[in-house]
């Protein structure tokens, strides 16, 4: 197992297959140490956006995961971490901008309560999302307000012990769909719709939906299952790979 510190040494070359996407999961509670190493690869913009946020837990979980990200980048592209450099689409989302690339790379990051997400891939849009499952979060009012009527719908059809499993199902998938397409709030959450059915396949409906397909998958902790997450990118040939950054290359499966 790789120490979370030796992800910032450029010394490891990270392969990427084609068709694949990995999704790399991290836990944002790292020592004194790797927070150190994180700050230090942040760039100016990134730091001036960490110190905007007022609670202590907040920064320090952003710069965790945008240091893991650059981390992680840099294992793919073969550079320094603090040597990345980022363009942003009209609405914010962030591309790789390094003309010694060794293919096109595009990626995602999502944290949540101490968890991050970062998914990537060769040569396709993706969006990826992970949340907490917060029963008191997932309330009907608030499924009514950002989920289309036929979610809704779907949700009420849940055995009770279900809809918090449900609802951030479907808030992920929502999340990760929209992300994808780089719109961000400007593409309203109830324009279309996702499966949320726990245990049932995951279904689009959108305008664009052929140009799409949606992956489930669970981040696991030394707690448990507590987060559920959903990555989208554009084609229906590729393949997830679960990675945990802590351990690098060890893999938690892989879903056709």
């Amino acid at each position: 197992m790789t120490q979370t510190k030796d992800w910032f040494r450029p010394d490891a070359f990270l392969v990427l297959p084609q068709n694949v996407v990995h999704v790399w999961g991290a836990a944002l509670d790292v020592d004194r140490e790797t927070q150190e190493k994180c700050v230090g690869v942040l760039s100016e913009n990134e730091r001036s956006r960490a110190e905007r946020f007022v609670l202590e837990r907040d920064r320090t979980s952003f710069i965790a995961a945008h240091g893991i990200l650059r981390a992680l980048l840099a294992r793919y592209l073969g550079c320094t971490a603090e040597g990345i450099q980022f363009t942003y689409g009209p609405y914010g989302k962030p591309a790789i901008s390094h003309p010694q690339a060794p293919y096109p790379l595009s990626f995602n990051l999502s944290h949540s309560h101490g968890l991050a997400a970062v998914a990537v891939v060769r040569n396709r849009e993706i969006g990826v999302d992970v949340e907490k499952i917060r029963p008191e979060f997932a309330g009907e009012d608030i499924a009514k307000r950002y989920f289309s009527p036929t979610e809704v719908a779907e949700l009420r059809r849940l055995p009770e012990e279900r809809r918090a499993e449900g609802f951030f199902l479907c808030w992920t998938r929502k999340e990760a769909y929209v992300k994808a397409l780089g719109e961000g709030l400007h593409f309203p959450l109830d324009g279309f719709s996702v499966s949320l059915t726990p245990g049932e396949p995951v279904r689009l409906r959108a305008e664009d939906s052929i140009r799409w397909s949606i992956q489930s998958f669970a981040p696991s902790r030394p707690s448990g299952v507590t987060h559920v997450g959903a990555v989208v990118c554009e084609g229906n040939d590729w393949t997830v790979q679960q990675l945990d950054w802590a351990g690098f290359g060890e893999a938690r499966g892989e879903r056709p």
